[in-house]
């Protein structure tokens, strides 16, 4: 079933990074916060922060949401 959400972070890998899809496209691998605005930025979306990774309806975070970056026990 395709997502609703045009930005997809995928659950953190065995290091704790999760993937980032832009409209059906695999930007890379986020180790954080700016890491998501970094790959956001070079996707055309010049107006994001921090702030509006973690509080936007157009990201669905699977796996944990914004403060999630490691695999649990």
């Amino acid at each position: 079933m395709a997502s609703e959400h045009p930005i997809v972070i995928y659950p953190p890998g065995g290091d704790g990074g999760r993937r980032v899809r832009v409209d059906g496209r695999f930007l890379g691998m986020a180790y954080g916060l700016l890491d998501v605005v970094e790959f956001l930025r070079l996707a055309g979306q010049d107006d994001v922060d921090e702030d509006w990774v973690r509080r936007s309806a157009l990201i669905e975070w699977r796996g944990g949401g914004p403060g999630e970056w490691s695999v649990g026990p």
